[in-house]
C-alpha cells in the first residue's frame, strides 16, 4: 500500500504514528472571495512550523490536512512544511458542504455530480493548482438533518455521489465532515448507495455522535473519527472512546481537529497545538488499561490502513 504525501508517494508503513484529521490554515470568508492572495505563504510556514515540529519530537510522523478547496487548503504551504519538518503531510481534493454550504463553489450547483468527481479525479491524476502534489485523499462536508427520516440537502447528497465517483475511480478515502450522527450515517448509506466501499469512508468529528450511531457507522464498515481530542476536558473522552476499542478498535482514528492559521486574523489568530493527543489522551488511555498494542492500533495501523492505497 502507499500514500500520496505533498512531496509524493510513500510506502504506507512509513507513515508512521499520524494525525488524521489537522488543520494548516483556514480561510473562512467564503468560497466567492477566497484566493491566495489574502495571505502569506512565509508567515503561514513561520507560524506553524514549530507547532508541528514539536509533533514530530513525540514521535509523530503523519499528519492528515483536512483544509479543503476554497477554505484555505495551499500545496505550496503544505510542501514546505514537509519539506522543513520531515513530516509525511496529505492534502486532498473535494467541497466542504457544511456551514450551510458557505464554502461550496458555485459550479458545484450547476454541474453534475460526475463533472464534480471529473474535477476531482483530475486533481489527482494531474496535481493540484498546476504543481505536481497530489490528494491523498477526498474531503467532504455535509450540514446535519433533523431526524432520521430526513435527506441530506442538494447539494451535500451531489457531494457525496461525486464523492462515491472520484473514489471509486481513484481508490482514495473520503473524510466526511458532519454536522451530526445522522448526517453522517446517512451520508455513508448514500455513499454506499453510489457503490463507494464503506471502508474508504471517514465520518469525522463521531466525538459527539453517540455510540448507537457509531457502532451502526462501524457495522457498515466505514472509519470512525474521534477528532476532537483537546477541545473538551481529556476525561470526557474516555467513556467514549473505550466503548470503540472493545469492538471496533481496528476502526477508529484518534486526532485533535487543531490548528490552525487564521486568515485575516493578526498573526494567523489563536493557534491551537497539536499535542492534546500525545500529552493528555494517550497518559489517560496507559492509566485505563489500554494496552501498547491497541494504541499502535489506533495511532499507526489504522490511519496507513485508513489512507493508504493498493
Amino acid at each position: 500500500m502507499i500514500l500520496h504525501t505533498v512531496l509524493g508517494p510513500i510506502a504506507a508503513g512509513d507513515f508512521g504514528f499520524a494525525l488524521p484529521h489537522e488543520h494548516v490554515m483556514c480561510d473562512f470568508v467564503g468560497a466567492e472571495s477566497t484566493h491566495a492572495g489574502r495571505w502569506d505563504v512565509e508567515q503561514v510556514v513561520a507560524a506553524i512550523k514549530p507547532q508541528l515540529l514539536a509533533t514530530r519530537e513525540r514521535g509523530i510522523t503523519g499528519f492528515v490536512d483536512c483544509t479543503p478547496q476554497y477554505i484555505g487548503r495551499d500545496p505550496q504551504v503544505l510542501r514546505r512544511l514537509a519539506e522543513e519538518t520531515g513530516l509525511h503531510i496529505l492534502t486532498n481534493t473535494g467541497y466542504y458542504g457544511g456551514a450551510n454550504d458557505r464554502f461550496v463553489p458555485a459550479h458545484a450547483y450547476t454541474e453534475t455530480a460526475e463533472q464534480l468527481a471529473q474535477r476531482w479525479i483530475q486533481e489527482y491524476e494531474q496535481g493540484i493548482a498546476g504543481t505536481d502534489v497530489r490528494p491523498g485523499f477526498i474531503k467532504i462536508g455535509v450540514d446535519e438533518i433533523a431526524s432520521a427520516e430526513d435527506q441530506l440537502s442538494d447539494i451535500d447528497a451531489k457531494l457525496v455521489r461525486a464523492a462515491a465517483l472520484a473514489s471509486r475511480a481513484t481508490g482514495l478515502a473520503v473524510t466526511c465532515h458532519t454536522g451530526g450522527g445522522l448526517a453522517g450515517y446517512a451520508a455513508l448509506l448514500l455513499f454506499m448507495a453510489q457503490q463507494g466501499d464503506p471502508t474508504r469512508f471517514i465520518v469525522a468529528h463521531s466525538d459527539g455522535h453517540g455510540h448507537p450511531i457509531n457502532a451502526q457507522v462501524a457495522a457498515a464498515g466505514a472509519w470512525i473519527s474521534y477528532d476532537s481530542i483537546g477541545w473538551r476536558p481529556i476525561q470526557e473522552h474516555l467513556p467514549i472512546i473505550l466503548p470503540m476499542l472493545e469492538q471496533y478498535s481496528n476502526q477508529l482514528l484518534l486526532s485533535m481537529d487543531s490548528g490552525w492559521y487564521w486568515v485575516g486574523e493578526p498573526d494567523g489568530g489563536n493557534i491551537r497545538g497539536y499535542l492534546a493527543l500525545t500529552d493528555a489522551l494517550l497518559p489517560e488511555l496507559h492509566t485505563a488499561g489500554v494496552d501498547a498494542t491497541q494504541i499502535a492500533t489506533i495511532t499507526v495501523a489504522n490511519p496507513a490502513r485508513a489512507f493508504g492505497l493498493s
